[in-house]
């Protein structure tokens, strides 16, 4: 009987990596950064937090090839110390260093995309790497820093070293779901709440809920203009009055968006995530309007489901229309869930014990608003 290989090792599951997996990675030197916070670490995704510094910049850009730091000295106009704190202006644009660099093995690849909360205050914020020629993809065996655009839309914001806007994930080989595989998962899941959702393109369809959620008839929520500034640290600091208008539904079951404003919105459906899966939402197809749907795209295993404490969870949407003001009406698709397999079941499901902000939510606003 021929003896063992030394350095033979087994073949690894293919999927979105869970809390341990990534704990792991670190752990092998994958992942470079002072050691985690506490609740960094997530089901099926890694916070990354703002390092010391940040660069206002003229524009934004992708380096196409080069190193990130040596198209910021050139794209800079000047640099930003973030360790006591800084006020990022609306309509500006800025690249911070990230604590979180990367060593990834051969198999690994990474993609990235806001937090829910960062989303929900209308923080654009995406991540580069060097050589990058898109945002928020990090190519298997990338071995190097990490750095996050960061552009306030709507409301200043306050933020610091170690702030949390960006979430990451890491995928081995091939993890999503095909449409045969989403009817599969949905008729043993039940993935929406939908009788007969559309499901296609890769996805699971989410529409709008403009019936109203209360009995006042709250449809949504929109932003206001030329408010005080948000500390992204701080939960529920914030009167939500101070940077809401509601809108309430008036017997038509439709919201003209205008253009340039930005609206908190909830699907119709209810939506659940198995704890052997992740999801994201897609985003909405150009052809069909004019508008951008969900900024923060990233649903961790658990959300929705009962026994996590979520049955019920609606996912809330922010909702932006671009150049001429776009009709929504009342159960119109606004995007798709795409639902991809974990490589294991996380440690902990989101929501469960993990203290989680959006478990069992309806209309929502951001963890730094009191609810109103």
């Amino acid at each position: 009987m021929a003896a063992p290989v030394a350095n033979e090792t087994k073949t690894e599951a293919r999927g979105i990596l869970a809390d341990r997996q990534i704990e792991a990675l670190a752990a092998s030197g994958a992942i470079l950064a002072p050691p985690f916070a506490a609740g960094q670490a997530q089901p099926a995704s890694l916070d990354l937090r703002l390092g010391k510094r940040a660069w206002r910049m003229r524009a934004s850009f992708l380096p196409g090839g080069r190193k990130v730091a040596e198209r910021a000295a050139e794209l800079s106009l000047h640099e930003i110390d973030l360790c006591d704190g800084a006020v990022l202006e609306t309509d500006c644009v800025y690249l911070c260093e990230l604590l979180e660099g990367l060593a990834l093995p051969h198999d690994i690849a990474a993609s990235t995309n806001p937090k829910s909360s960062t989303g929900r205050i209308d923080v654009f914020t995406r991540v580069i790497c060097n050589g990058a020629r898109e945002f928020d993809q990090i190519p298997a065996g990338y071995d190097g820093p990490l750095f996050a655009e960061v552009s306030p839309r709507t409301f200043p914001a306050l933020v610091r070293t170690g702030s949390r806007l960006s979430q990451i994930r890491f995928r081995r080989g091939h993890a999503r779901l095909d449409d045969e595989e989403h009817r599969a998962l949905h008729a043993r899941e039940k993935l929406v709440t939908s009788s007969e959702p559309s499901i296609s393109g890769g996805g699971v369809a989410v529409s709008i809920d403009l019936a109203g959620f209360d009995a006042s008839g709250l449809v949504g929520w929109r932003a206001k203009r030329h408010t005080g500034l948000i500390d992204v640290d701080k939960p529920g600091a914030q009167d939500p009055h101070d940077f809401w208008e509601p809108i309430f539904s008036r017997g038509a079951r439709e919201l003209v968006l205008d253009p340039g404003e930005f609206y908190i919105l909830a699907s119709k459906e209810a939506v659940r995530v198995p704890p052997d899966h992740a999801a994201e939402m897609t985003p909405f197809d150009p052809l069909v309007g004019e508008f951008r749907v969900h900024y923060a795209g990233f649903f961790d295993p658990g959300f929705g489901a009962s026994e996590a404490g979520g049955k019920g969870a609606r996912a809330v949407l922010e909702v932006r229309s671009h150049d001429v003001p776009f009709i929504l009406e009342d159960g119109q698709t606004v995007g798709r869930l795409v639902y991809e397999r974990m490589a294991e079941k996380p440690r902990a499901l989101y929501g469960a014990d993990l203290k989680s902000n959006y478990q069992a939510q309806g209309l929502k606003l951001s963890k730094h608003f009191r609810a109103p």
